[in-house]
């Protein structure tokens, strides 16, 4: 106890050291300005609320900071409304990121003993973790992301009991910026990552993982009806249109219309200060006239705001944490059919901009109170030591950003003068059911999960009951999903579901299909999913492709039906052509035989959607075997998985919104010198490939560079440029170590990314 009171004084102590500091070398700060022009002091969290610009009539307040609270990246509520927090402290220690593999990390429980809305006690939950990034409470338990692992720890007295491992690959690829995280626990029960394919579900001691839609970056969300939204580092916000449980069940459709959709295309950011501290810096059009920058470079952690507190304007609001320009961006967003789109609710401002060069939002939550929650890591570096430039790190020893490491604050946003508090949940099944219908999203998800992992069967003739209140739409829905996750759903509620009037009910009783198609209950669900294809409901059309692949175990023939009156119906909808092919692995080819006769324009959207897929298929069968390649460039197949595939994907052929293809790629089985000038240096700007053009939005405009690494040697760089070359239906000649050094001697002195229009002029 007494080491622990030291340690507090000692932190205090140096705390109130920098922010002396910090008063005698600026003064008083004024907004726009930077607050210091030899460095970047840690400013106290009382002192740094200040230099916050927010929206008019809304407040920031504390509710933990250090020595509390320790570079934070995530958190978790739990029933009793404490906060558990995943803290990376080992992340970036130096501009090197030496020492970075250090077993400093923690999951700590937070609690506000005295019910002044700010912690007062710490708990350490777990340590000696190697870089955690995420957490997710389930089922008396906690899953904790430790790359490359994904465990689960059974909570005794708010103590690790039984460990077991979930994933031994969860996060086993890709580095620090680039591995799986989010862990969210969304309304169909399941539980869904950014910068990953898998989802996960707890059915009572087994644990299941399936294959799921590619999805985002850093930071994962979810709206009313469970559709997710997520982004990339330069990208605003993405979602889904649909369910996020179905249309991935055909391995070879490379993007599936309606998921992994451009939600908000205006990447514009008005920081409060000026921002040279960014990677890419130095190059024009990235900062404006007054340093500041210009576009998304880091955005994360998005939310889909759903509490109750900021009124009707901010409904369906999406708000977006940018660390590298020290703001949160906030979007309105509308929807048109089963398309969700949006604005800036601002231009030339930003809903909250920070003048502190260290506010770095790295995750945005919902609270049980209705309050925005915002995670702030609170450090210097925020870029990976495998991509900063020179530019970067001259600015980082400049601006004297390495130190300290101790530091982190959690913020809540609420409006002025506003009294909030945070539910508390009862254990009466009765009325855990009534919480499924509160207007504070959070609440309705714990009142759920509690319910399923309660095992409640006592409560189930009251959540029957929920599924007839037609006027209170969100409570029916997540009783819905609790039946569904007690295994209590019955095929007539789910039918008569599918009949609402009201499309929200309908969309959800569509989405829970594949958990309640079984031998007994097909039947019913095939003819009512025909009916709706003769009714012409072109809103559910979508979704009844992608069901048709859970009634083809019991009846092909009506399953083939379904999708063949769909392709009648709506041959040149995107998002029906693409619910259509998700049914049909390994058998394309012949279904566009089946309907050649029946839709003959080959510029129709199923057409050319099932073309792209043919054509993948038939590419990939000239695949050279990967096995010889690893063998021949081991180390460049490791550096391919750790950091080129997370956005060129395992086969080379690219992810939507992040990278192009390398398969088949000419800038790849080209000219050596053009390609290590590429991987030493990065890209930026569009590149043509094959005839096409690949620009922003399609995918990210900058490809960083690794020249600067003093982790990655030249014989590192031809292992993998020599790797790719070979890889796929690539049959280009390996590259030497003499050729990578041979370049980086030519551009030893270069810090900026290469365009296309330089490459081509060498």
């Amino acid at each position: 106890m007494k080491l622990y009171i030291y340690t507090l004084l000692a932190l205090f102590v140096f705390t109130l050291y920098q922010c002396q500091s910090y008063k005698k070398t600026t003064g008083t700060a004024r907004p726009g300005l930077m607050p210091d022009t030899t460095g970047s002091p840690v400013i106290p969290a009382d002192a740094a609320i200040k230099l916050m610009k927010l929206e008019n009539g809304f407040e920031v307040k504390l509710v933990a900071a250090e020595p509390l609270v320790t570079a934070p990246v995530a958190l978790s509520f739990d029933a009793r409304g404490r906060i558990w927090v995943v803290e990376m402290v080992g992340y970036m220690p130096d501009v090197y990121g030496k020492g970075e593999d250090r077993p400093n990390g923690k999951i700590v429980i937070l609690e506000d003993k005295n019910g002044d809305g700010v912690a007062d006690e710490r708990k350490v939950f777990l340590d000696s973790l190697v870089l955690p990034r995420a957490i997710c409470l389930i089922d008396g338990g906690i899953l904790v992301a430790e790359s490359p692992n994904l465990w689960y720890y059974e909570i005794k007295n708010d103590q690790p009991g039984k460990r077991i491992l979930v994933d031994d690959k969860y996060a086993a690829e890709g580095n620090v910026e680039h591995q799986p995280n989010g862990l969210l626990r969304a309304m169909d029960n399941w539980i869904y990552n950014a910068k990953s394919t898998k989802r996960y579900r707890k059915y009572g001691d087994r644990w299941v993982t399936e294959e799921t839609h590619f999805r985002g970056q850093w930071g994962i969300s979810q709206d009313n009806y469970g559709r997710l939204y997520y982004n990339d580092n330069s990208t605003n916000l993405m979602s889904d249109y649909f369910s996020p449980g179905y249309g991935a069940r055909n391995p070879d459709q490379h993007g599936v219309e309606g998921y992994s959709e451009r939600t908000v295309r205006d990447n514009r950011v008005y920081p409060a200060r000026p921002t040279p501290g960014v990677n890419r810096g130095y190059m024009p059009g990235t900062l404006d006239d007054s340093l500041r920058l210009r576009n998304f470079t880091a955005a994360c952690g998005p939310l889909i705001y759903r509490g109750h507190l900021f009124g009707d304007a901010y409904d369906f609001n999406a708000f977006v944490a940018e660390p590298s320009a020290n703001l949160i961006k906030r979007n309105v967003l509308t929807e048109k059919g089963f398309v969700v789109s949006g604005t800036q609710a601002y231009q030339g401002k930003e809903f909250l901009a920070s003048i502190d060069e260290r506010f770095r939002p790295v995750s945005l939550y919902n609270g049980l109170d209705g309050a925005l929650y915002v995670v702030d890591m609170y450090r210097g570096i925020i870029q990976h030591k495998t991509y900063v430039t020179p530019y970067l790190r001259n600015i980082i020893e400049e601006r004297k950003l390495a130190q300290p490491l101790g530091c982190g604050r959690i913020y809540k946003i609420v409006p002025k003068n506003s009294k909030t508090a945070a539910v508390k949940f009862t254990e009466e099944p009765g009325a855990l059911v009534a919480m499924l219908g509160h207007q504070n999203g959070l609440v309705r998800d714990m009142a759920q999960q509690i319910l399923i992992d309660g095992r409640y069967r006592s409560a189930i003739p009251y959540l029957r009951a929920a599924l007839g209140h037609k006027d209170r739409p969100l409570q029916l829905i997540h009783a819905m999903w609790v039946l569904e996750g007690l295994s209590a759903l019955q095929t007539n509620e789910v039918l008569e579901l599918l009949r609402s009037p009201q499309w929200p009910v309908k969309m959800q009783a569509l989405s829970v299909l594949p958990a309640v198609i079984n031998g007994s209950s097909y039947r019913y669900f095939r003819d009512e999913l025909l009916k709706m294809v003769a009714a012409d409901d072109q809103m559910a059309a979508p979704y009844l492709g992608f069901a048709a692949s859970y009634i083809r175990p019991y009846d092909a023939p009506a399953a083939d039906a379904l999708l063949l009156a769909l392709v009648k119906k709506y041959p040149d909808n995107p998002y029906v052509s693409a619910a259509v092919i998700s049914n049909l692995s390994y058998r394309e080819e012949q279904f566009a035989g089946e309907i050649a006769g029946l839709v003959p324009d080959a510029n129709l959207a199923i057409n050319k959607q099932l073309k792209k897929v043919i054509t993948g298929v038939n590419n990939s069968q000239k695949n050279r075997d990967p096995s010889l390649l690893i063998r021949d460039f081991p180390k460049g197949a490791a550096l391919f998985a750790s950091s080129c595939q997370t956005c060129h994907a395992p086969d080379g052929n690219g992810i939507k919104s992040l990278a192009p293809p390398l398969n088949k790629s000419e800038w790849v089985t080209g000219n050596k010198e053009k390609l290590i000038s590429i991987v030493l240096y990065g890209l930026t700007g569009p590149v043509k490939i094959n005839g096409y053009v690949y620009e922003a939005p399609e995918i990210s405009a900058d490809m960083p560079g690794i020249a600067h690494s003093d982790e990655i040697s030249d014989n590192d760089v031809a292992q993998v440029l020599s790797f790719i070359r070979g890889s796929w239906e690539n049959n280009a000649g390996k590259v030497s170590i003499d050729e990578v050094a041979k370049v980086r001697k030519q551009y030893k002195d270069r810090e900026k990314a290469f365009t296309i229009a330089e490459l081509e002029g060498k």
